[in-house]
């Protein structure tokens, strides 16, 4: 079996975060925390467009301590606390001071064969779903501190497998955001159509 290739940062400097949503789908996103390895296939991506988005923390250009990572380079890490509980993991995407966003919304498990090698002998494999993102940060271990770093530097990675079959994917709006007004029907979301995605 060919080892995964790294997705470079470049994938992420690109302008079209609906495109890069999409294209997420499939993708090996891996984590390491004090020495663990855990790892998911990317399910399930909403896209969030930055300043003339409604659903987007940027919508207007806000810029806040919390949004600022937002406003940072293609490919680093924004997390942020929901509701005081659930921490959610978005990538952020185009060039600096564009805050587009992903939210990486669902991932599918691996076992160790499908991860790099060099990631193996720390791999712990999970059980359950971790279709919504509260579950997915909770079954990877993704939390505040990873916000602002950058994808690929030495905690969280993403790679691609280079033998894999597309997905067949569905597209459709985004859930939870009734406040975006019509905003909330754009077609920014996606997921794979075998998996089973959460109502929020």
């Amino acid at each position: 079996m060919t080892e995964p290739v790294l997705v470079e940062q470049t994938f992420f400097l690109r302008d079209d975060v609906v495109s890069i949503a999409l294209e997420l789908i499939g993708k090996l996103l891996i984590v390491k925390n004090q020495g663990v390895v855990k790892a998911g296939i990317i399910a399930e991506t909403e896209a969030y467009a930055g300043i003339g988005d409604k659903a987007s923390h940027a919508y207007g250009g806000r810029r806040t301590t919390r949004t600022e990572t937002l406003y940072r380079a293609g490919g680093t890490v924004y997390v942020y606390l929901c509701y005081g509980v659930h921490h959610l993991f978005n990538i952020v995407t185009n060039q600096e001071n564009i805050p587009h966003a992903i939210l990486i919304r669902g991932i599918l498990p691996v076992n160790e064969e499908a991860i790099p090698e060099n990631f193996r002998d720390r791999f712990e494999a999970w059980n359950g779903t971790a279709n919504g993102p509260g579950k997915l940060t909770k079954k990877l271990g993704i939390h505040a501190e990873h916000n602002a770093i950058m994808l690929n530097s030495g905690s969280i990675w993403l790679y691609e497998f280079p033998e894999s079959h597309p997905f067949e994917i569905v597209t459709t709006s985004r859930v939870g955001i009734d406040y975006a007004g019509k905003d909330a029907y754009l077609p920014y979301r996606f997921y794979a159509r075998h998996y089973k995605p959460a109502k929020v």
